[in-house]
Protein backbone atom coordinates (compact mmCIF):
# COMPACT_ATOMS: atom_id res chain seq x y z
CA UNK A 1 0.00 0.00 0.00
CA UNK A 2 2.76 2.73 0.60
CA UNK A 3 4.11 2.19 -2.96
CA UNK A 4 0.48 3.04 -4.15
CA UNK A 5 0.85 6.14 -1.82
CA UNK A 6 3.93 7.13 -3.18
CA UNK A 7 2.63 6.83 -6.74
CA UNK A 8 -0.38 9.33 -5.69
CA UNK A 9 1.52 11.57 -3.97
CA UNK A 10 4.70 11.96 -6.12
CA UNK A 11 2.33 11.86 -9.46
CA UNK A 12 0.16 14.83 -7.72
CA UNK A 13 2.84 16.98 -6.28
CA UNK A 14 4.64 16.92 -10.15
CA UNK A 15 1.24 17.32 -11.54
CA UNK A 16 0.67 20.20 -9.30
CA UNK A 17 3.74 21.94 -9.32
CA UNK A 18 4.62 21.38 -13.25
CA UNK A 19 0.75 22.46 -14.73
CA UNK A 20 0.54 25.09 -11.65
CA UNK A 21 3.47 26.91 -13.25
CA UNK A 22 1.76 26.81 -16.64
CA UNK A 23 -1.37 28.23 -15.14
CA UNK A 24 0.80 30.95 -13.14
CA UNK A 25 2.07 31.55 -16.94
CA UNK A 26 -1.94 31.84 -18.56
CA UNK A 27 -2.87 34.28 -15.34
CA UNK A 28 -0.60 36.66 -16.41
CA UNK A 29 2.56 36.29 -13.99
CA UNK A 30 5.19 37.38 -16.86
CA UNK A 31 8.12 36.21 -14.70
CA UNK A 32 6.69 32.74 -15.62
CA UNK A 33 8.37 31.75 -19.21
CA UNK A 34 8.86 28.28 -20.90
CA UNK A 35 11.94 28.47 -19.21
CA UNK A 36 10.82 28.58 -15.48
CA UNK A 37 7.96 25.90 -16.68
CA UNK A 38 10.69 23.41 -17.92
CA UNK A 39 12.60 24.24 -14.42
CA UNK A 40 9.58 23.60 -12.46
CA UNK A 41 9.08 20.27 -14.38
CA UNK A 42 12.54 19.01 -14.18
CA UNK A 43 12.88 20.05 -10.16
CA UNK A 44 9.80 18.03 -9.66
CA UNK A 45 10.53 15.23 -11.32
CA UNK A 46 14.05 15.41 -9.16
CA UNK A 47 12.66 15.92 -6.10
CA UNK A 48 10.08 12.83 -6.90
CA UNK A 49 12.39 10.61 -7.54
CA UNK A 50 14.73 11.22 -4.39
CA UNK A 51 11.34 11.50 -2.14
CA UNK A 52 9.86 8.00 -3.33
CA UNK A 53 12.58 6.57 -5.80
CA UNK A 54 13.23 4.01 -2.80
CA UNK A 55 9.60 2.83 -1.94
CA UNK A 56 7.86 2.68 -5.24
CA UNK A 57 10.85 3.54 -7.93
CA UNK A 58 8.51 7.09 -8.76
CA UNK A 59 7.57 6.03 -11.65
CA UNK A 60 5.01 8.99 -11.97
CA UNK A 61 3.94 8.27 -15.26
CA UNK A 62 1.69 5.24 -16.26
CA UNK A 63 3.78 4.93 -19.85
CA UNK A 64 6.96 4.22 -17.42
CA UNK A 65 5.08 2.02 -15.59
CA UNK A 66 3.86 0.21 -18.97
CA UNK A 67 7.40 0.08 -20.55
CA UNK A 68 8.99 -1.06 -17.81
CA UNK A 69 6.70 -4.08 -17.46
CA UNK A 70 7.14 -4.63 -21.14
CA UNK A 71 10.41 -4.96 -20.68
CA UNK A 72 10.21 -7.12 -17.71
CA UNK A 73 11.73 -5.18 -15.15
CA UNK A 74 8.73 -4.64 -13.08
CA UNK A 75 5.66 -7.04 -12.24
CA UNK A 76 1.95 -6.75 -14.47
CA UNK A 77 -0.02 -7.28 -11.10
CA UNK A 78 1.53 -3.74 -10.16
CA UNK A 79 1.02 -2.41 -12.84
CA UNK A 80 -3.21 -1.35 -13.08
CA UNK A 81 -2.88 -0.32 -9.12
CA UNK A 82 0.30 1.87 -9.96
CA UNK A 83 -1.66 3.32 -12.86
CA UNK A 84 -4.46 4.46 -11.04
CA UNK A 85 -2.69 5.65 -8.15
CA UNK A 86 -0.76 7.96 -10.39
CA UNK A 87 -3.78 8.87 -12.79
CA UNK A 88 -5.94 9.82 -9.12
CA UNK A 89 -3.23 11.80 -8.21
CA UNK A 90 -3.03 14.14 -10.93
CA UNK A 91 -6.60 14.45 -10.84
CA UNK A 92 -6.56 15.84 -7.69
CA UNK A 93 -4.02 18.01 -8.08
CA UNK A 94 -5.64 19.19 -10.83
CA UNK A 95 -8.55 19.81 -8.98
CA UNK A 96 -6.93 21.76 -6.23
CA UNK A 97 -5.10 24.27 -9.57
CA UNK A 98 -8.90 24.48 -10.45
CA UNK A 99 -9.91 25.54 -6.62
CA UNK A 100 -7.09 27.87 -6.60
CA UNK A 101 -7.28 29.26 -10.15
CA UNK A 102 -11.57 29.20 -10.65
CA UNK A 103 -11.42 31.56 -13.92
CA UNK A 104 -8.03 29.43 -15.78
CA UNK A 105 -10.09 27.61 -18.60
CA UNK A 106 -6.79 25.29 -19.07
CA UNK A 107 -5.42 24.42 -15.89
CA UNK A 108 -2.32 23.33 -17.81
CA UNK A 109 -4.08 20.81 -19.96
CA UNK A 110 -1.51 19.44 -23.36
CA UNK A 111 -2.73 20.84 -26.30
CA UNK A 112 -1.04 20.78 -29.82
CA UNK A 113 -0.19 24.57 -30.54
CA UNK A 114 0.59 23.29 -34.40
CA UNK A 115 -0.75 20.20 -35.82
CA UNK A 116 -2.08 17.15 -34.17
CA UNK A 117 0.28 15.03 -35.82
CA UNK A 118 3.10 17.29 -35.19
CA UNK A 119 2.32 16.99 -31.39
CA UNK A 120 2.41 13.55 -31.93
CA UNK A 121 5.33 12.46 -33.12
CA UNK A 122 7.08 14.76 -30.89
CA UNK A 123 5.73 13.08 -28.12
CA UNK A 124 6.74 9.71 -29.17
CA UNK A 125 9.93 11.45 -29.91
CA UNK A 126 10.09 13.13 -26.40
CA UNK A 127 8.76 9.59 -24.22
CA UNK A 128 11.37 7.31 -26.28
CA UNK A 129 14.64 9.70 -25.02
CA UNK A 130 13.16 9.51 -21.68
CA UNK A 131 12.78 6.06 -21.93
CA UNK A 132 16.54 5.38 -23.07
CA UNK A 133 17.33 7.82 -19.95
CA UNK A 134 15.27 5.85 -17.35
CA UNK A 135 16.72 2.00 -18.96
CA UNK A 136 20.31 3.05 -19.44
CA UNK A 137 20.79 5.52 -16.70
CA UNK A 138 23.07 5.26 -13.73
CA UNK A 139 21.80 2.87 -11.03
CA UNK A 140 22.98 5.36 -8.36
CA UNK A 141 19.57 7.36 -7.10
CA UNK A 142 21.32 10.80 -6.75
CA UNK A 143 22.71 10.49 -10.39
CA UNK A 144 19.40 8.91 -11.66
CA UNK A 145 17.60 11.50 -10.52
CA UNK A 146 19.78 14.21 -11.92
CA UNK A 147 19.94 12.60 -15.36
CA UNK A 148 16.06 11.80 -15.84
CA UNK A 149 15.13 15.26 -14.64
CA UNK A 150 17.42 16.97 -16.84
CA UNK A 151 15.95 15.06 -19.48
CA UNK A 152 12.48 15.97 -19.14
CA UNK A 153 13.56 19.76 -18.36
CA UNK A 154 15.23 19.92 -21.70
CA UNK A 155 12.19 18.36 -23.72
CA UNK A 156 10.52 20.57 -21.82
CA UNK A 157 11.97 23.50 -23.06
CA UNK A 158 12.61 22.21 -26.74
CA UNK A 159 9.41 21.26 -27.34
CA UNK A 160 6.78 22.53 -24.73
CA UNK A 161 5.43 25.51 -26.72
CA UNK A 162 4.74 23.15 -29.89
CA UNK A 163 3.28 19.92 -28.28
CA UNK A 164 3.34 20.63 -24.24
CA UNK A 165 6.10 17.86 -24.00
CA UNK A 166 3.81 15.68 -21.85
CA UNK A 167 5.49 12.25 -21.97
CA UNK A 168 3.64 11.42 -19.56
CA UNK A 169 -0.52 10.42 -19.76
CA UNK A 170 -1.40 10.77 -16.24
CA UNK A 171 -0.16 14.45 -16.18
CA UNK A 172 -2.34 14.92 -19.34
CA UNK A 173 -5.28 13.17 -18.31
CA UNK A 174 -5.67 15.11 -14.84
CA UNK A 175 -5.79 18.88 -16.75
CA UNK A 176 -7.78 17.54 -19.36
CA UNK A 177 -10.96 16.24 -17.76
CA UNK A 178 -11.08 19.04 -14.86
CA UNK A 179 -10.94 21.38 -17.30
CA UNK A 180 -13.17 19.72 -20.07
CA UNK A 181 -10.29 19.78 -22.75
CA UNK A 182 -10.26 16.53 -23.42
CA UNK A 183 -10.12 16.87 -27.78
CA UNK A 184 -6.65 16.10 -28.26
CA UNK A 185 -6.05 13.79 -25.21
CA UNK A 186 -5.24 10.53 -27.17
CA UNK A 187 -2.08 12.12 -28.29
CA UNK A 188 -0.93 12.36 -24.88
CA UNK A 189 -2.18 9.09 -23.95
CA UNK A 190 -1.01 6.89 -27.17
CA UNK A 191 2.04 8.25 -27.39
CA UNK A 192 4.41 8.19 -25.05
CA UNK A 193 3.24 4.49 -24.26
CA UNK A 194 4.89 4.42 -28.34
CA UNK A 195 7.97 6.02 -27.36
CA UNK A 196 8.76 3.72 -24.55
CA UNK A 197 7.96 0.52 -26.34
CA UNK A 198 10.43 1.69 -29.28
CA UNK A 199 12.73 2.41 -26.81
CA UNK A 200 12.94 -0.78 -25.06
CA UNK A 201 12.98 -2.38 -28.61
CA UNK A 202 15.79 -0.24 -29.78
CA UNK A 203 17.72 -1.12 -26.96
CA UNK A 204 16.82 -5.10 -27.62
CA UNK A 205 18.23 -4.77 -30.60
CA UNK A 206 21.78 -2.86 -29.76
CA UNK A 207 22.66 -6.00 -27.67
CA UNK A 208 21.78 -8.15 -30.28
CA UNK A 209 24.23 -6.39 -32.79
CA UNK A 210 26.92 -6.65 -30.21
Amino acid sequence: MKKYVAEFTGTFLLVLFGTGAIVLSQSGFAFVDNTFISVAFGVSVLLMILLFGKLSGAHINPAVTICLAIDKKFRWKDVLPYCLSQLLGALAASYVLHVLFPLNELLGASLPSGSVMQSFLLEIFLMFVLMLSILKGPTNILLAAIVISTVVGLEAFFAGPYCGASMNPARSIGPAIVSGHIEHLWVYILAPVIGGILAIFALKLLKRSK
